[in-house]
């Protein structure tokens, strides 16, 4: 049961690890936790077949500690998140769970975590996993009784009433909900705008019976694709819950990172925060434009924290997590960020030559490299090892960032090798200015990651 409890939220397969036993207890330790700060959570559960079920035991496991539960529906991870920030009849909740397995294969299911506004992880969650080991015999009844809240309407009403602007804008769109819980709120936001759009499987179905509802991966996006050939002007896609995008154009899939620059550039003086997998692009353009662009860990939980930290407006992961502090309240969402990009281009930005403005740069996607849960930390101790005193092969490195990982900056570009929290992998990056150096940071950084792991 360790493995369930990650870095981030707490995640497993549904009847195997996360069952009536488990997220009852779970339900009730996290009440213990939310106690501190008042009675209430909401809890929202996306489209997958078990989350349902999931709520009612999480419920039965909050009523045993004395909390009291407010129940959404089915909704997107935003719309749970903005629950933080409402009041329902004099009540706000102190914390809220949603129910989600995101984009991770249908027969996994999680729990992502808020407590008085603040993202719920790292030592937290292992400190959850210690109590929950020692309390496992614990027996907690059936008891579903719940408070429901319009949390949905609410979010919807908010940002039609937010983006009021955009009312009746003449570009074409075209969405792919995946399956997934997009769809549930972005037709009532679209509809009440009076945009021009078509919906891809905005249908909740979480047997993902069209695609898998990550937008990373270019195969699930063959279909926005295709649409895009034809009359569409823009495209947007979801994950599985709704707090990553991907904004397509006729030319172009656009990462977070290069999206980060084009918000940047309508804000003043802005303060962004990337991950370390984002461009060097994106670090000296927000530089450049009088901005301040600061490199911080991979993480949705991680960026939360940092963005309130440091004051920033915006925080970006190449991935498609989008936090904005500027006008909103500093969570991932990407149906917010949907419309953000609409207000881009109702104040005449021409997205395409703007991304042609920007420096040519040729990077790799994340490579991830398998290994072990106990092994993946040591291996890059190992690598750090070896880098103080680098193989004549190597070329010459100019620093290294240790913030998350390694990335190592050289003439030309930057390698990025990191231990992921959440899966049992090492995952890299590449990004150059030509191409052959891109090879060679790549071949060069294999090799040492190769002798490292001889080494263990």
């Amino acid at each position: 049961m360790n493995n369930i409890f990650r870095e981030y939220d707490i995640r497993g397969i549904y009847d195997k690890e996360l069952n009536e036993k488990t997220i009852k207890l779970i339900g009730y330790l996290l009440g213990q936790k939310i106690k501190k700060f008042g009675e209430y959570v909401a809890i929202g559960y996306d489209a997958r077949v078990h989350s349902v079920i999931l709520r009612d035991y999480l419920t039965s496991g909050f009523n045993a500690s004395g909390i009291k539960v407010l129940d959404m529906g089915m909704v997107p991870t935003p719309v749970n998140y903005f629950s933080n920030y409402v009041e329902f009849n004099g009540i706000i909740p102190s914390g809220s769970v949603m129910i989600t397995g995101s984009h991770n294969p249908k027969e996994y299911n999680g729990l992502k975590i808020t407590i008085d506004k603040k993202p719920f992880f790292g030592k937290e969650i292992y400190t959850l996993r210690d109590d929950f080991l020692q309390m496992q015999d614990m027996v907690i009844k059936n008891d579903i009784a719940c408070i429901k809240i319009p949390a949905k309407k609410r979010y919807i009403d908010y940002l039609v009433n937010e983006f009021s602007f955009l009312k009746n804008l003449k570009t074409k769109i075209v969405l792919d909900g995946g399956n997934g819980v997009a769809g549930v709120v972005v037709k009532d936001i679209f509809d009440a705008l009076g945009l021009d759009y078509k919906g891809l499987y905005l249908e909740s179905d979480g047997e993902f019976p069209n695609h898998h509802p990550d937008p990373t991966i270019e195969e699930n996006l063959k279909d926005i694709k295709s649409e895009l050939k034809n009359d569409f002007d823009i495209g947007f896609a979801y994950d599985g819950d709704a707090d990553r995008i991907a904004v397509l154009t006729k030319k172009y899939n656009i990462k977070g990172d290069i999206l980060a620059i084009l918000f940047a550039k309508q804000m003043k003086n802005p303060i962004v925060i990337g991950e370390v997998k984002c461009s060097k692009v994106m670090y000296d353009e927000i530089n450049k434009m009088g901005g301040k662009a600061l490199m911080y860990k991979t993480g949705h939980s991680n960026l939360k924290v940092k963005i309130k930290e440091s004051g920033a407006q915006l925080a970006a992961e190449v991935s498609g997590h989008i936090f904005f502090a500027d006008r909103y309240f500093g969570y991932d969402d990407a149906l917010y960020a949907t419309l953000r990009v609409l207000e881009l281009i109702k104040n005449g930005m021409d997205i395409d030559k703007e991304i042609e403005s920007l420096l040519k740069v040729y990077s790799t996607e994340e490579i991830k490299i398998k290994t072990s849960e106990e092994k993946k930390f040591e291996l890059i101790k190992w690598i750090k090892e070896l880098l103080k005193h680098p193989p004549v092969y190597f070329p010459k490195i100019e620093n290294i960032i240790t913030i998350d990982g390694l990335r190592i900056n050289f003439e030309n570009g930057w390698a990025l090798v990191r231990a992921s929290n959440t899966t049992p992998v090492l995952v890299t990056r590449f990004e150059s200015t030509n191409q052959e150096d891109l090879k060679l940071y790549q071949a060069s950084v294999n090799k040492i990651i190769s002798q490292a792991k001889d080494s263990l």
